[in-house]
């Protein structure tokens, strides 16, 4: 798959800005408590925000949760 940009707005999610874009990807809850966002980080800092990982897998920040993280860096780079 080809590399892609998305700008995600304020008030909206990295999963509602990769779907509007036609990213298929899968989800549950929505709420960040079941894990089934989680999406591997290539580049860049995620901002944590859900139920899941542990304080280690934070700090690490190799994964994040699409439906309820965000970024605190300009760019993320993710494995789509």
């Amino acid at each position: 798959m080809r590399a892609r940009r998305f700008t995600v707005e304020p008030g909206a999610s990295i999963l509602e800005t990769l779907r509007a874009g036609g990213v298929d990807l899968p989800s549950s809850c929505e709420e960040g408590i079941c894990g089934t966002c989680e999406t591997r980080v290539l580049a860049g800092e995620p901002e944590h925000r859900d139920h899941v990982l542990t304080d280690d897998e934070r700090a690490a920040g190799a994964t994040m949760m699409l439906c309820v993280s965000r970024s605190r860096t300009p760019e993320l780079v993710l494995d789509l």
